[in-house]
């Protein structure tokens, strides 16, 4: 479904979801039953979330300027386990 914008002249603007190409040139307003004219505008873009960003942008880096490791890493930390519960 996509949302198309019309423009009655006697009310203002309204929104209608159709599916997607089934958009007349004209649609009845939703107040007044008149005529309104279809609105053409830019899509809705969205963002996309920071980590979403992040994640991207650190990968484009990387296959521009791989980070270059030194050394092995750093011992991970020991797990003590703990006993058994006692019943």
């Amino acid at each position: 479904m996509a949302t198309y914008a019309y423009r009655c002249p006697q009310d203002g603007d309204f929104e209608v979801r159709v599916p997607l190409g089934a958009a007349t040139a004209t649609l009845p307003c939703v107040q007044c039953a008149g005529d309104a004219a279809r609105v053409w505008s830019a899509p809705e873009l969205r963002r996309t979330a920071r980590a979403v960003d992040a994640a991207i942008e650190a990968a484009g880096r990387s296959a521009e300027t791989p980070r270059v490791v030194t050394g092995a890493p750093g011992r991970p930390p020991t797990v003590v386990p703990r006993g058994l519960p006692r019943w």
